[in-house]
């Protein structure tokens, strides 16, 4: 048996955690996501928006409103531009292995679309309107999982 998650969303609660810093790109994935959202079916009601200041802090975020809120899925935005210190590759491991934590010790899936970027201008082209907005693409991950999870559980 062959099992698969579809873009279908309607009826599901999904959970936004999204990072102020660098808010002129995260604004725009934000939008991208929850544009996704609506677009799959689900309704404002089934959308949680929660705003932590930095990449640092999703995967806390993440973790605690799977917990709380038990959505279908947990969308992690967040923008991460290298810089001159090693600080970007810190925030980055720590955010990445973060959400991957939080998602294994709540069972609840999330979509990694934490940009970590080498300059201003390639976080700018990541956060376009359409289909090259990686909130999008996290919304599209994070809605297949949950249907899949759905459809495993019920089998």
């Amino acid at each position: 048996m062959t099992f698969e998650g579809n873009g279908r969303g309607a009826g599901l609660r999904f959970a936004v955690v999204v990072s102020r810093f660098n808010d002129f790109v995260t604004e725009r994935l934000l939008e991208g996501a929850v544009t996704t959202l609506r677009e799959a079916g689900v309704g404002d009601d089934g959308i949680d928006v929660v705003r932590v200041p930095g990449a640092f802090e999703i995967p806390a975020a993440a973790e605690r409103v799977a917990e709380a809120r038990r959505p279908a899925a947990v969308i992690c935005l967040g923008c991460l531009i290298r810089g001159a210190t090693p600080h970007f590759e810190y925030i980055s491991a720590a955010a990445a292995h973060g959400i991957t934590a939080a998602a294994s010790s709540t069972g609840v899936p999330m979509a990694f679309g934490v940009l970590t970027t080498n300059s201003v201008e390639e976080a700018l082209e990541r956060a376009v309107a359409g289909d090259g907005n990686k909130g999008r693409e996290a919304a599209l991950a994070a809605i297949e999982m949950a249907t899949l999870f759905q459809r495993l559980d019920a089998k």
